[in-house]
C-alpha cells in the first residue's frame, strides 16, 4: 500500500510540461486551432527550439495576434514566445474577396470533403487584393481545383498564389 499516492487535490495539479520541443509545438498548435476566432482567414506557423516558441504567419484582425500570443505564453513549458505574426491590412474589399473565394472553393461539389470539416484545411489570405492559398489538401487535383476556383472568383489583383501542400503527391512512373 502506497501512502499519500493520489492524495493531491485537483487544485494542486499543474498542466504537464511537454517533454520535447515537438510536444510543445503540438500543445501550442492545439491551443491555436481551438481558439474560437482562428479561421480560414488566418495561417499561423509554430517553430519551437529549446522551449522558445516562434510564431509566424498572418491573421486578418489585430486582436487575434495578441490573443494567440497570450495562448502560446500560457502553454506549460513555453519559456519564451517570439510573436512575428503579421496582421493583414483591414479592408472591406479584401473581406469581400475572402468571402467570394471561400464560397467558390468550399462551394465546389468536389471540395465538399473539405467544406464539412470543422477545421477547414484551406486558408485564404488576402492582402490588398492579392490572394494566397495555404494549408493542406489530399491530392494534386484538389490543389488545382482550389486554385482554379479562387481564380474564377474575381476581384483579385494579379494571379492567385497557390501554396497548398499535398498530402499524397502523385507518384512518378
Amino acid at each position: 500500500l502506497l501512502v499519500g499516492a493520489g492524495m493531491a487535490g485537483a487544485a494542486d495539479k499543474q498542466p504537464a510540461k511537454p517533454e520535447t520541443d515537438a510536444a510543445l509545438a503540438n500543445s501550442v498548435r492545439h491551443e491555436i486551432v481551438m481558439y474560437g476566432k482562428y479561421s480560414i482567414w488566418d495561417d499561423v506557423s509554430i517553430e519551437v527550439s529549446n522551449g522558445t516558441v516562434h510564431l509566424t504567419g498572418e491573421v486578418n484582425e489585430p486582436y487575434k495576434k495578441a490573443d494567440i500570443d497570450r495562448l502560446a505564453k500560457n502553454v506549460a513549458g513555453a519559456a519564451r514566445v517570439q510573436n512575428d505574426i503579421r496582421v493583414l491590412p483591414l479592408s472591406p474589399n479584401d473581406d469581400r474577396l475572402r468571402l467570394r473565394i471561400a464560397r467558390a472553393i468550399y462551394g465546389d461539389p468536389t471540395m465538399t470533403k473539405y467544406a464539412i470539416q470543422p477545421l477547414k484545411p484551406i486558408h485564404i489570405l488576402v492582402e490588398n487584393g492579392h490572394v494566397t492559398l495555404t494549408g493542406m489538401v489530399a491530392t494534386q487535383f484538389d490543389k488545382q481545383i482550389a486554385g482554379t476556383r479562387a481564380s474564377t472568383a474575381g476581384m483579385s489583383f494579379g494571379p492567385i498564389v497557390n501554396n497548398l501542400l499535398v498530402e499524397t503527391p502523385a507518384k512518378k512512373s
